[in-house]
């Protein structure tokens, strides 16, 4: 029988662990299995492994006979470790069996690495050691057990409410994250008055992002605040997280800044892997290996083991990588000491031209769905490419660039930073940039003017984008041009003048065969017609259009041109007509992750939900939440007319709900993504395609509690069920169900069950 151990003392003093619950749990569960000889923590530096370790061992090391704590890179810790004094023998016959001992051999890494993997194999022959090793990358000894450890949960996009400023986070629901928890507890180390506020929150969030979640920094950042308050210290970390110092005296040098835990990482990097760190030390985080041309790079497996090329994601199954910091800021700083970094901007600039240039001839056709999402999720980088290029003086090939990015930036929402780079871009370019060039600029600045709902400043930037093109002689832009501000003045309240100019433009793109063109000049003529009350012209133009654009395979059109289907349904009273247009238009936007139409569409399908399913309440406050909350995102505004639309709808539903419920619905919505908010949607009843037996129950006078009995009756239970449900009498029940169904107009049960199913 075994004698519990005592515990040494290089475990030092205790430490919280913050946001490691689950792995704690395995590693305690691992290292009571008496089938497990031998666990590694793993994970790049600064991410806790050794504090995770120390903790565990902690609090289960009295279960085991004696435990040991060995730095393997301390001198002479290898040697010792190949014949440990309490270990070298088993017990002679009669003697009794000591139990199993612990060792924590922590931080075999490096020069370390090979003699600790040594000594561990030397142990493997003594049942009664158990072995808890921590290291950047796996040992390769047989029977090793890994326990991988990845940097603490970030924020994701910070929502302030519907409307305002999205740094007024929720501090109750930002402190949740792990990331956060662990720098509010160590700002208040440093200052006890430290409160995570609505007024800073987004900043403590911008400044966990900022350092991936890498516990280690996080501490280092929250000692900072002793030095700068919380909304200047994004700024100091921006471009260089390296800045950060200041760890215990006490605390391995590693441990002491992120300059010196980054020098560590890189510690015995052959020349390759150093170079292709420092090539992809300007890409920004989130890039694919195809976009930064990895596909046949070695050394992209050597990064990835050591941690310092890790995976932030993965889109269509290509995964996206980031250089982890803070080896990112020091790999940038030495390839500028170097000399070495504007070539590598350089070159960065120009793999992302490409690609953008590449893409635009197919972003109108087969193919959108796939290029829009790719240049989404290299959004930053193409961002980073087009600075590059504006900052070379290259004003010609940024421009082409950012024309290039139209549809993309559309698609993502990045209305207003569009239309900052048409102005920059434009005004930088001056007379450097042909009139071509500039109209060009101005069309496209007049597009994003009336996705943030200025119809008046469009109908300016297109008149513009003419005027310049009046002298360039190009008749097919000149009629695109025409074509959008014919959309921009429908939108200003101007019909007449919408109609003439877009007959004109419609009539010149189909005689030069600009098919999508002329199919989205098509789109908007109808929406004149409609105004002007010919829902028969109306009609046959959109149908035309919806024909070309699904056989051109223009999701983003076609997504359009159903809305406008949708619209003219209701018009003529066909809610199941635009139920299934808005859906196939959900669908389409879903695809790609749209962001600037997809708020509008969600709201018209929930005002379309109230008056076809009045019992989804719940669902359609949530979709009315989750609409404002991603339009909040893209800084558009809201027409008057739908403005006013949804603040009915809103009032209503909550006058007819119980508040709680109200509240609690909206809340659901705004933490809603926009693929979360297009599945809810689509996951609503369908209005029934041939007209019901008899109206909605709210129309047939329903009380509050024959719904009850009616949604109850549709779920299979019985009266004597619905009574002990409701807690009333059975009789009661069923003098109910005999109103519902005359109301309704049922003969049975089964009636009541698809009446119920058409409107619940």
């Amino acid at each position: 029988m075994s004698t519990m151990g005592t515990l040494p003392a290089a475990l030092g003093p205790v430490t919280e662990l913050v946001g490691r619950e689950f792995e704690a749990a395995m590693l305690r569960e691992r290292l009571r299995d008496p089938l497990v000889r031998l666990v590694t923590v793993t994970g790049r530096a600064g991410v806790g492994k050794s504090r995770l370790a120390l903790e565990v061992v902690r609090e289960i090391g009295a279960e085991f006979a004696r435990v040991e704590v060995l730095d393997a890179g301390a001198p002479g810790t290898p040697s010792a470790l190949s014949a440990p004094p309490a270990l070298s023998a088993p017990p002679a016959r009669g003697q009794q069996e000591p139990g199993r001992v612990l060792l924590l051999l922590d931080g075999c890494d490096h020069e370390a690495r090979p003699d600790a993997a040594g000594a561990l194999e030397a142990l493997a022959g003594d049942p009664r050691v158990v072995v808890l090793a921590t290291a950047v990358e796996p040992l390769g000894v047989y029977g090793e057990l890994l326990l991988p450890l990845n940097p603490l949960p970030v924020p994701g996009p910070v929502r302030g409410p519907a409307g305002g400023d999205a740094a007024a986070a929720d501090p109750h629901e930002l402190q949740q994250v792990a990331s956060v928890e662990l720098f509010v507890r160590r700002a208040r180390a440093a200052d006890p008055a430290f409160a995570l506020t609505p007024e800073n929150a987004g900043a403590v969030a911008e400044i966990c992002t900022l350092l991936d979640g890498l516990p280690l920094a996080v501490e280092l950042a929250a000692r900072r605040l002793r030095l700068l308050p919380a909304h200047l210290l994004p700024v100091r970390l921006r471009d260089r997280t390296t800045v950060l110092s200041g760890g215990p005296a006490n605390a391995p040098e590693r441990h002491r800044s992120l300059a010196a835990l980054a020098q560590w990482s890189c510690r015995g990097l052959d020349a390759p892997a150093r170079a292709l760190l420092g090539r992809l030390s300007v890409y920004e985080p989130g890039f694919g290996l195809s976009a930064a041309g990895l596909s046949a790079e070695p050394a992209v497996d050597t990064l990835m083991d050591r941690g310092l090329l890790v995976v932030v994601g993965e889109e269509r199954g290509e995964l996206r990588l980031a250089v982890s910091e803070p080896v990112r800021s020091a790999a940038r700083d030495a390839l500028a000491e170097a000399g070495g970094e504007d070539a590598a901007r350089d070159a960065h600039a120009e793999r992302y031209r490409t690609l953008v240039g590449s893409a635009r001839a197919g972003l109108r056709g087969t193919g959108q769905d796939r290029l829009l999402r790719e240049l989404a999720a290299e959004g930053a980088n193409v961002t980073a490419a087009l600075r590059r290029l504006r900052e070379r003086g290259d004003a010609g090939a940024a421009a082409t660039m950012a024309l290039g990015c139209r549809l993309p930036w559309l698609v993502q929402g990045r209305l207003r930073e569009g239309l900052e780079w048409c102005d920059e871009l434009d005004g930088e370019g001056g007379p450097a940039l042909p009139d071509a060039v500039r109209a060009r600029l101005a069309d496209m600045s007049g597009v994003f003017a009336l996705a943030l709902g200025d119809p008046q400043e469009a109908v300016r930037r297109h008149r513009h984008a003419l005027a310049l093109g009046k002298g360039v002689g190009d008749r097919r832009q000149n009629a695109l041009v025409s074509a959008h501000l014919g959309a921009a003045l429908l939108e200003a309240g101007d019909p007449p003048g919408a109609r003439a100019v877009l007959v004109t433009a419609l009539s010149a793109l189909e005689a030069m065969g600009v098919t999508g063109g002329a199919a989205g000049a098509a789109v908007s003529l109808a929406g004149v017609l409609r105004a002007e009350g010919d829902r028969r012209r109306a009609q046959e133009l959109l149908d035309r259009a919806v024909e070309v654009l699904r056989r051109s395979r223009d999701g983003q059109g076609l997504a359009h041109a159903l809305r406008k289907e949708a619209a003219l349904a209701l018009d003529g009273d066909e809610p199941a007509r635009a139920d299934r247009a808005l859906r196939e238009s959900l669908r389409l936007y879903g695809a790609v992750g749209e962001g600037t139409e997809l708020p509008g569409l969600l709201e018209e399908f929930s005002l379309l939900l109230m008056r076809t399913a009045p019992a989804q309440r719940p669902r359609t406050v949530r979709l009315l939440a989750a609409a404002d909350t991603l339009r909040a995102a893209t800084g558009a505004a809201v027409p008057d007319e739908w403005r006013s639309a949804a603040e009915r709808a809103r009032t209503d539903l909550g006058a007819r709900m119980d508040w709680t419920d109200f509240a609690l619905a909206w809340a659901e919505g705004v933490r809603m993504t926009a693929s979360e908010a297009v599945a809810e949607a689509l996951s609503a009843p369908a209005p029934a395609r041939r007209p019901s037996s008899g109206p909605a129950p709210e129309d047939q006078s329903l009380t509050p509690r024959q719904v009850q009995v009616a949604l109850l009756v549709s779920e299979g239970m019985t009266n004597r069920q619905i009574a002990a449900r409701l807690d009333i009498s059975e009789w009661t029940v069923v003098n109910h169900v005999r109103q519902v169904m005359r109301r309704l107009g049922c003969s049975s049960r089964v009636q009541v069950a698809g009446a119920v199913g058409r409107w619940a």
